[in-house]
């Protein structure tokens, strides 16, 4: 998989001692699975979400013209604490669109004219057996306030809202001077929140693609849900 299955005293040591079959085989030291850590909603999850909320924000409806953007295709897991993959959990996203306007009354109300109306700005995927989801969007890009790209990820099951978090472009240099970003103190954390957008060989266009494996620290059957941290965009 990727950082998420990694032990988290191995990864300090460096994991080798392990063994490349302990650090990427889920149920080994499954206790010390690494959670995906919550990091703060911001004020933008859309106040009124949109007619069209699948998972392919590039085209709305029926609509034959696409978002603007770098199309990036998302894809990853939702596990529980021992690898086990979650079945039925709702993932969803929201991120500001190519010309920095979010998908929120408050945002784009004051920015409509500069808004890309083709964007859908937010999307859900429910996951099979196998905890996969995946969305067609755009490599995200930095906010006013926000020099960190980032898409916001939540994720709910039923009624109870499990996780929320976000994640960053790796080796963009305004993560360095992103508040949220810096929030995360944790080393280890910040690099569980970075993702490689790279780019899909076979493709004409430029599509990129993106994966990002979420581990929650409960499963669905707890009580508690996991609290967000900081504010920010």
């Amino acid at each position: 998989m990727r950082e998420s299955f990694f032990n988290r005293r191995a990864f300090l040591r460096g994991g080798a001692a392990l063994g490349a079959a302990a650090l990427w085989t889920p149920g080994v030291f499954a206790e010390q699975l690494l959670r995906t850590p919550s990091l703060t909603e911001g004020p933008f999850y859309p106040d009124k979400l949109p007619l069209d909320t699948d998972n392919d924000l590039l085209v709305i409806n029926d609509s034959i013209t696409p978002a603007v953007g770098e199309i990036t295709h998302l894809t990853g897991k939702v596990l529980g604490p021992t690898g086990s993959p979650i079945k039925d959990a709702v993932v969803e996203i929201w991120q500001c669109d190519a010309k920095q306007v979010y998908l929120h009354t408050s945002d784009s109300g004051p920015k409509a004219k500069q808004q890309d109306k083709n964007f859908q700005g937010f999307g859900r995927f429910t996951t099979g057996s196998t905890g996969e989801y995946r969305f067609r969007t755009i490599k995200p890009v930095a906010y006013p306030g926000r020099p960190a790209p980032h898409i916001h990820v939540k994720v709910k099951k039923g009624d109870r809202e499990l996780l929320t978090t976000q994640f960053m472009v790796r080796g963009h240099a305004g993560n360095a001077r992103d508040g949220v970003f810096n929030g995360t103190r944790d080393l280890i954390d910040r690099e569980l929140i970075l993702v490689d957008f790279k780019p899909i060989k076979e493709s004409k266009v430029g599509e990129l693609s993106a994966n990002f494996v979420i581990v929650l620290g409960r499963t669905p059957d707890d009580r508690d849900t996991q609290p967000t941290r900081t504010r920010g965009r």
